[in-house]
């Protein structure tokens, strides 16, 4: 399977990669004139052939544009931010699992010494998801969003689906929050025009858990609350687990 490279644009029949991706192809993957590659601008996908390599970068030449299977999911995750490298596993299983978009939350039980250095690592959560992104084939990186408490976040969200995962008991299955809204089988075989993408998302509170006056400002922004069983899970494997069955039921 070829490997598949984000660039800028495409300048008519070529494109350029420059700087650190560049340094990558050169040094680690020791690209050559000739070989074949995917490249995407983020919403054309194309074959492509090295022309030219230089010390920082790597000239294409543009054979034929390629299908680029549209998502069936339109996933926004609304993610507590916690210890980084949970965070930052997190967000690079989220990219592998098809996440369009991903929220930082400033949330109550937030540690408070995470939330003043978050910012600082917007550069280097943008280099995971693009890198992740890669990676697995996307079209696209997830587009990250700047840190919000999330009453905020809540409230600007317009998904069709939105869902606040929770360790209370007495919350709904998630899976029957979406077997509530997803098509019958025909309908996903068919294809039916407007069925998709679905538009879902899923918010996933800190190692504390959700205070009571987050999960107010949920309830008044359409989130429906949900369990993912009996075990309290960790942040990140909430992400996986939740991402996981959102493809499950509408992929």
């Amino acid at each position: 399977m070829r490997r598949r490279f984000f660039v800028s644009e495409f300048n008519g029949a070529t494109a350029t990669i420059e700087g650190p991706l560049a340094h990558h192809l050169t040094r680690v993957l020791r690209v050559e004139p000739g070989q074949l590659y995917e490249l995407s601008d983020g919403r054309t996908l194309c074959l492509a052939r090295v022309e030219s390599v230089g010390r920082e970068i790597v000239n294409f030449v543009v054979l034929e544009p390629l299908v680029a299977r549209p998502p069936r999911v339109d996933a926004t995750l609304l993610i507590a931010v916690t210890k980084f490298e949970r965070f930052e596993w997190a967000l690079e299983k989220a990219t592998e699992l098809g996440a369009g978009t991903i929220v930082p939350l400033a949330a109550a039980r937030s540690e408070k010494v995470l939330l003043a250095a978050a910012p600082k690592r917007a550069a280097r959560w943008e280099k995971i998801l693009f890198e992740s992104a890669q990676q697995a084939r996307c079209l696209r990186p997830p587009c990250l969003r700047a840190l919000a408490p999330p009453s905020e976040a809540f409230a600007e969200d317009e998904s069709s689906i939105r869902i606040l995962l929770s360790e209370r008991a007495g919350d709904a299955p998630l899976r029957s929050l979406l077997n509530a809204h997803s098509p019958p089988v025909t309908e996903r075989v068919s294809d039916i025009p407007g069925s998709y993408p679905m538009r879902i998302s899923l918010a996933i509170g800190p190692e504390g858990g959700w205070s009571e006056g987050e999960f107010a400002a949920a309830e008044r922004a359409g989130f429906a609350a949900a369990s993912l069983g009996n075990n309290i899970l960790r942040a990140e494997t909430a992400v996986v687990a939740g991402l996981a069955a959102a493809h499950l039921y509408f992929d």
